[in-house]
């Protein structure tokens, strides 16, 4: 039998494309984020906790020469030669990078993520094909980075850029070796000196860590990432930050750290997420056997739901069994009730009578096909946010940490609670309803846009204590937007929020645990 693929309804797309300006690509990419530096340089970053490391120590990193050796001064050298004649264009890169390197590697995440967020086109009869990871280029390109999958790849990243930061600054604590300016007054600094140890190069463990996830997660884009590292490596060199045993003992541990989350994913039940036959026509005929409207695809021909098992991946913050009996929602409105009815003619009557400001909201927060997704929206509002408070590369680290691993673990159980109850969208049980932003391909209850802005919202929330209330009140409105777009109920965005903010809060928990209030 052949395996049909899931994605959002293609039917749509034409839509969504219109939209273009507000569906979050990486057109919105910030590249006037200022230099870094940390109001503090957390040098302590080496004692917090991390995720996967058993501890910051590990994996090893050899001791670093003195600098007092001939190698050394060739490495001083090699600076010297970058600075003798810099480029207006070499000039840009030290700019882009010194912004910090988890920030501009997330910003790469968001480009790829936008790149492969386009569903493939069905076979000659009816039939989807399935990108392929061990054959990524062929089409349909791997992957189809649809918002689970996104939600996936940008906590994976972020996970283990904080890991390599812990192992990074670890070793820059027990070597102690100071940066080349302080060695060699004739080294210009094009960037604001740090005041920490430069050996393992900071910006290296965090490349190193970036490339390898990278690599995994597109694996069709090797030479652009690749590119992107060599890029960050000659920035550093050319600003005078690091000389070259830095940065290759950066990236090799950052590489190290990364074989782990590797491991990790490999391993977290993600490939088995798409499903099968079998699954799929269950999720129908146990939803009619409670006496319930099934969801139905709207699509001609009928197209698979996305990801029916996405709710089984290893979680980060909580188990399975805490997400069954502490965070799964309550059930959905019946079908057949009173509540049903009333919040199916809401959807109508709203849409109806839309304002142009609820049409402008339903727009901004679409992110649909050919965007960065929901997950990635709210990457780019805390790498804004956070752009602006001076935190070093580790609390960078740390921070787009907790925010990611909150935004996959909504995802998880976001999806767990679509395929558990598979309630039918508006659309499909009042023909009068109609979108303009493009109907995603799987069931409504609850809204993945609720859930991911709840999780985000509460994490920037605590990480910014100063702009929770905005932050939630931004999370509402992207909730609302799936109202004013008509392809969700109210119980479907109110206790997507809900479900959200619980999520948040075990990510909360963990940071006040962590090591590094």
């Amino acid at each position: 039998m052949k395996k049909i693929f899931l994605f959002i309804s293609l039917t749509t797309v034409t839509a969504i494309t219109v939209f273009n300006s507000c569906s979050k690509k990486i057109d919105e990419v910030n590249l006037s984020y200022p230099a870094i530096n940390p109001v503090r340089p957390d040098a302590n970053a080496g004692t917090w906790k991390p995720i996967l490391l058993t501890s910051a120590s590990e994996f090893a990193c050899a001791a670093p020469i003195a600098t007092t050796s001939p190698d050394y001064v060739l490495q001083l050298n090699e600076i010297k030669s970058f600075q003798n004649d810099i480029s207006n264009q070499e000039k840009d890169l030290v700019n882009y990078w010194g912004a910090g390197a988890v920030v501009r590697w997330n910003e790469i995440m968001r480009e790829l993520v936008a790149k492969h967020n386009l569903p493939p086109y069905q076979n000659a009869d009816g039939t989807y094909p399935i990108p392929n990871a061990a054959n990524p280029l062929a089409y349909p390109t791997f992957p189809f980075s649809n918002p689970p999958y996104a939600s996936r790849a940008y906590a994976y990243l972020s996970a283990a850029q904080y890991d390599a930061c812990i192992a990074g600054y670890y070793y820059k604590a027990l070597y102690n070796r100071t940066a080349p300016f302080n060695v060699d007054a004739k080294i210009t600094t094009l960037l604001p000196k740090s005041t920490l140890p430069s050996y393992p190069s900071e910006d290296a463990v965090v490349m190193g860590a970036s490339v390898e996830l990278l690599k995994l997660l597109f694996p069709g884009d090797q030479d652009f990432i690749n590119q992107k590292a060599e890029e960050h490596k000659r920035a550093r060199l050319i600003a005078g930050a690091n000389v070259r045993s830095d940065l290759d003992a950066g990236e090799a541990l950052g590489k190290s750290v990364a074989a782990k989350f590797i491991a990790r994913a490999r391993g977290d039940r993600a490939g088995a997420a798409v499903g099968n036959p079998t699954v799929w026509l269950k999720l129908q005929t146990d939803c009619e056997a409670r006496g319930e409207v099934p969801w139905i695809s709207q699509d001609a021909p009928l197209r698979p739901c996305m990801l029916p098992l996405f709710g089984n991946v290893k979680s980060w913050l909580f188990d399975s069994l805490t997400m069954v009996t502490a965070i799964r929602p309550p059930a959905p409105p019946g079908t057949g009730s009173i509540q049903f009815k009333n919040e199916t003619e809401e959807i109508y009557q709203m849409q109806k009578n839309l304002t142009r400001e609820q049409k402008r909201i339903a727009t901004f927060w679409s992110d649909g096909v050919g965007s960065y997704t929901p997950p990635g929206h709210w990457n780019y509002i805390a790498a804004t946010e956070f752009a602006q408070l001076n935190f070093s590369e580790a609390r960078w680290a740390r921070n787009m940490a907790l925010v990611n691993m909150s935004l996959m673990d909504a995802g998880i159980v976001c999806w767990d609670a679509k395929y558990f109850y598979y309630n039918p969208r508006p659309m499909q049980v009042d023909t009068r309803i109609k979108t303009d932003i493009g109907l995603p391909n799987f069931p409504a209850y609850i809204s993945g846009h609720s859930t991911f802005s709840g999780a985000a919202a509460t994490v920037l929330g605590y990480i910014i204590p100063a702009k929770a209330q905005q932050f939630a009140a931004m999370a509402n409105e992207a909730s609302m937007s799936r109202m004013y777009g008509a392809i969700h109920f109210r119980s479907d965005c109110e206790v997507g929020i809900t479900t959200g903010n619980k999520v948040g809060n075990y990510a909360i928990s963990r940071g006040r645990t962590d090591g590094a209030e």
